[in-house]
This record gives C-alpha cells, sequence and structure tokens, in this order.
C-alpha cells in the first residue's frame, strides 16, 4: 500500500530507485507477461473495471460507487467485484454490510456494499457468478487491472491529480504495478481525480494514444459542518494528505494530525490515545469514512465516540456526461462482445 511502500517512491527517481531497477525489470516483465497472456474468462455481464496504474489511493473506491449510481439512473443493477484487502478466501463471500467487519473484508468492501451487493473472491469469475445469482447485471470490478482474469468490456484507470505515477518505476523501485506501456495498452480511459500537475505526464501519454480523458474531484458531503472548527484529524488511508487538504479547503482547522499505514487496524491503546488527546486539546475528532469502515466494530472510549466525526466525500466530474458515457461505452462493449461469441 501507498503509506506502506517507501516515501521515495514518490519523488523523483534517486539512487534507490536505479538500485532496484534490476528487480523492477524483472518484475516487470512477469507483470506485463500476466497482462498480455493471462486468460479471461467471459462472464455474461458487462464488466466494468476501475483500476490504477499504482499501489496507493488515488480514489478508485469513491470512483467505483459514483459509477454505481449513474448505472442506476439508467435502470441497470449494479453488484460489485473485490478481492478484499489483504486477499480474500477461496470461496467468494457476499458481504453483508452491518455484520462483516473490515478485518473479514476490507474497509472498501463495506463502503461498496452500502450502494449494491459485493462479492469478496479470489477467483473473480466465481465472485462475478454469484453476483449474477443475486440478481446484478451490471458489474464493476474496484481494482484488478492487472491481475483479473475475467473480460472486462471497460478499463477506466484513476490517477491522482497531485502524485501521477510517482517516480515512474516498476515495483520495488517505484509504485508502477507493471510497465506504462503493458498499462495503456489494456486501458480503456483515463480519469484525473484533483487537482495538481502530478499527473500531467501520463495524461498527455494517454491522449496521444487515443485514449479518452476524464477528470474528476473528490467534494466533502455537508462541508458547512467543519468550518470553524478545530480537529484531531486522523487516517490510515494511502495518502493522508489529500484527506488534511480537504479538510483545509473545507473551513476547518486541523489542531492535530495522525496518520496511519493504509487500511491500519486500529488497536485499543491507539483509540484511547487519540480520545485522551483530543479530549486535553478540547477538538473534536475527524476521520475518514475508509477508517470509520475500520471502526465499526471496535469499542470506542468515550472521548473518542462523543467527538467522532466522519467526513464522507463524493466524486463530482468535470463533465456532467462523462459518467453517462462510461456506462454508456461498457454496455456497448458488452453487447459487441456477445454478438461476437
Amino acid at each position: 500500500m501507498a503509506s506502506e511502500a517507501p516515501p521515495f517512491w514518490w519523488d523523483k527517481p534517486d539512487w534507490r530507485a536505479f538500485a532496484l531497477s534490476p528487480l523492477s525489470s524483472l518484475y516487470g516483465l512477469a507483470a506485463g507477461y500476466r497482462m498480455a497472456n493471462g486468460r479471461r474468462s467471459r462472464v455474461d455481464a458487462p464488466v466494468l473495471c476501475i483500476g490504477n496504474f499504482t499501489v496507493g489511493g488515488s480514489g478508485k473506491t469513491p470512483v467505483s460507487i459514483a459509477l454505481a449510481r449513474q448505472a442506476k439512473r439508467m435502470q441497470l443493477k449494479p453488484g460489485f467485484l473485490t478481492r478484499g484487502h489483504g486477499g480474500a478466501a477461496a470461496r467468494p463471500h457476499l458481504v453483508e454490510p452491518r455484520g462483516d467487519s473490515a478485518r473479514l473484508v476490507g474497509d472498501e468492501a463495506l463502503l461498496l456494499a452500502e450502494h449494491g451487493p459485493v462479492a469478496v473472491a479470489r477467483d473473480r469469475a466465481a465472485g462475478a457468478a454469484l453476483l449474477l445469482e443475486r440478481g446484478a447485471d451490471f458489474l464493476i470490478m474496484d481494482d484488478g487491472f492487472q491481475s483479473a482474469r475475467i473480460h472486462m468490456d471497460y478499463a477506466l484507470l484513476v490517477v491522482d491529480g497531485r502524485y501521477g505515477i510517482g517516480n515512474g518505476h516498476v515495483i520495488p523501485a517505484g509504485p508502477l504495478r507493471a510497465p506504462l506501456v503493458n498499462q495503456l495498452r489494456f486501458a480503456t480511459a483515463l480519469l484525473k481525480m484533483g487537482e495538481g500537475d502530478g499527473a500531467d505526464g501520463i495524461v498527455r501519454l494517454a491522449a496521444r494514444a487515443g485514449k479518452p480523458v476524464f477528470e474528476a474531484a473528490l467534494r466533502p458531503r455537508r462541508a458547512s459542518r467543519l468550518a470553524g472548527r478545530r480537529f484531531l484529524a486522523f487516517a490510515g488511508i494511502g495518502h493522508p494528505g489529500k484527506f488534511y487538504d480537504t479538510i483545509a479547503r473545507a473551513g476547518g482547522t486541523i489542531a492535530l494530525e495522525r496518520s496511519f499505514p493504509d487500511h491500519h487496524v486500529y488497536t485499543a491503546d491507539e483509540l484511547d490515545d487519540l480520545a485522551a488527546t483530543a479530549r486535553a486539546a478540547e477538538v473534536d475528532v475527524l476521520t475518514t469514512a475508509k477508517d470509520a469502515a475500520r471502526l465499526r466494530h471496535a469499542k470506542l472510549p468515550q472521548g473518542l465516540a462523543d467527538r467522532l466525526v466522519v467526513l464522507e466525500v463524493d466524486v463530482v466530474f468535470d463533465s456532467r456526461a462523462a459518467a453517462r458515457r462510461i456506462i454508456g461505452e461498457t454496455l456497448e462493449a458488452w453487447r459487441r462482445r456477445r454478438i461476437s461469441s
């Protein structure tokens, strides 16, 4: 994950990146071969993959949710496919949003489950079959672009506007999951998330390759409730700085901040420390929806439970027609696939 990854991945290439480049070459060869030669099962439903070029948080999950909402407006019944954080059980599991814990299915799966059925599965084809049995007729695959074994009718790759593709090197010298040329070859379109010029290079490459480029941003819900308030802000996500910037733009003041690794499972001692720190500083506590999902089954100390505010965000596309276009082109690709099969 991004915050568990070396910070130099997100800077200009230095001696560490070059020292690790032989290993990156081997990793890249294997990843590129899998993408080009992996056998992909064809499922009897349109499949929209939301992926990214790198490890770490680019905003895939809120994008998946936004596109599921658009699919519902188009009278479709979306279902989500995900592997879950830290792997998945051998048999596909249908997520129960109020009964399952983030430790079992992953925080992202719990967020997705609020908007449609979610199958957590190592075998994506088996997960797809489970969703179709439950009535889904449009599948959104959250991640899995580089490794999925089902046919993707549309692959939308999300790139963060600030961080882009980092130093441009493949794991372990950098954050790329596979060589860029391989990823662009199989991508249908690119979505730049948020402000910044870190993604400008990859946007130009995608445009030259004839790939559609969309833009969107994360907008906090009920941002007015943050204005004029002081917070202890904490987050265990890929790029916590983006969360802190969102608070500041909404008019909130960060008196204290605590950053944890992506998908971090909070211990009782850590929660007690957050509560005591907030109480001593006389501030409220603010965290992300992903972190709140991980806290659903935790016993929160009183000083935290009564001060906790969850910042929820929505994806807003620059073009009002973008989401409809993505769903529509996925459906059209699926229809062509059915005719040709």
